[in-house]
């Protein structure tokens, strides 16, 4: 076992990024990256259309937005590094289990278990625990974990295609559960530890003329307590922020059938999925560097990328150039959805009671992107793609307005 008080030059901030990078990379890939590809055959073999058995996905939505209301408050009382190690040994014997499922309905029975481990692993684990790991590079840490997600699934996907292919979906699923039981869940209760003061560390990046007095002490972190911050008005605006940026977001859903539309392959409709990724990855990344030295400037490369490329891709002449470099810049938007909510709260709100208040803003990005991934089909049928693009456009222009008048507030309260 690896003993983190051993004396090295790498400050043991990294090894919990690493842990968050294979939660974000290896449990939140498998389940939410790579669900598409078994949806037709397991469809096909319980005998039942595709869209009834993408219910599990709606319930595990559900339960996800259910358990947030309480998952931060045990992460302030109680062990992250045993929480995540649980939750991720719940994930992968759920998958192992799937393997053996002959109903529908015990999908959905699991798609409520994986919603509660998700509301740990994916809304609260990286922004919880790089806020009490970092005091400097903390946007730069949070977007390579939240980039992890995307790049898992471009490792998995074609695993799991080549597994389905070769032995059938129910190796897929057992082959899932393994590798989160025989990786992730070990590496996390070996390495994950819950704060830097439990191994005599002070958190990266924080500065202290006597730190090693005071890496043996409990230390009080700075910011809004949970209950002040329910009162603020800052509070609601960050909730409209998230709420409202998952909800532009789930307009990824429909660039490839807009491209379809308007005379384009199916190929080069995949490849403009493909740039959306891009920019997802790429985006995630580079909002943590500019969040680390403006949240406010965040809030704006996010938001405008967003709205430049959905209004690239409506007029964009029919040139596919247009619509994969629109697609790339949606995809900065897309990527605001984990990092800018993250940055967002904790600039605001600080990191005192922060697992609790982003635990609330999470609820906003769980119902902003239930609600929204089925209205705008809604839209799209009611007019058209292109009108649909624009009053997405219009509601990344409100998530600036609310995200710059949140910050806003915040200073408005910190000079009072």
């Amino acid at each position: 076992m690896i003993n983190p008080k051993l004396p090295t030059r790498l400050h043991y901030g990294f090894i919990i990024v690493g842990c968050c990078c294979l939660m974000m990379g290896i449990n939140v890939g498998l389940t939410f990256s790579c669900a598409g590809i078994f949806y037709q055959p397991v469809s096909a073999a319980l005998g039942v259309p595709v869209g009834e058995f993408g219910i599990y996905m709606s319930v595990m939505y559900v339960t996800s937005t259910l358990m947030l209301s309480v998952a931060g408050g045990m992460l302030e009382r109680w062990s992250a590094r045993w929480l995540f190690t649980l939750n991720s040994a719940l994930m992968g014997c759920t998958f192992v289990a799937m393997s053996l499922f002959t109903r529908v309905w015990e999908f959905y029975v699991a798609g409520g278990v994986l919603g509660v481990t998700l509301a740990f692993l994916l809304y609260l684990s990286f922004p919880t625990l790089v806020n009490r790991w970092f005091k400097s590079r903390i946007g730069m840490m949070i977007g390579i974990c939240s980039a992890a997600s995307g790049i898992g699934g471009m490792i998995f996907n074609p695993m799991a295609g080549w597994i389905i292919a070769s032995y059938g979906w129910r190796w897929g699923y057992a082959s899932f559960g393994l590798i989160i039981l025989l990786t992730v869940t070990p590496l996390l209760a070996i390495l994950l530890r819950d704060r830097p003061q439990d191994i005599g560390l002070l958190p990266y990046g924080e500065k202290n003329t006597s730190a090693t007095a005071h890496a043996t002490a409990p230390t009080t972190a700075s910011g809004t307590p949970y209950s002040k911050a329910l009162r603020m008005p800052a509070f609601y605006l960050t909730l409209l922020f998230a709420f409202l940026m998952m909800g532009a977001s789930t307009l990824n859903l429909f660039i490839p059938n807009y491209v379809t539309d308007h005379g384009f392959s199916l190929e080069q409709a995949s490849l403009t999925a493909a740039a959306v990724m891009a920019g997802v990855t790429i985006g995630k990344i580079a909002l943590g560097y500019i969040n680390d030295r403006n949240c406010l400037a965040g809030v704006a490369v996010t938001t405008l990328s967003g709205i430049g490329g959905l209004l690239a891709i409506i007029g964009c002449g029919g040139s596919f150039l247009m619509i994969l470099s629109g697609a790339f810049l949606f995809g900065w938007a897309y990527a605001g959805v984990t990092v800018q909510s993250a940055m967002l709260t904790r600039t605001i709100f600080g990191s005192r009671d922060y697992a609790r208040i982003y635990s609330n803003i999470s609820i906003a990005l769980a119902a902003g992107g239930a609600l929204a991934s089925g209205g705008w089909g809604l839209l799209a049928d009611a007019t058209s793609f292109s009108f649909t693009f624009l009053v997405g456009a219009a509601v990344l222009g409100v998530c600036a307005l609310a995200g710059a008048a949140g910050l806003i507030r915040r200073r408005m309260a910190a000079t009072e």
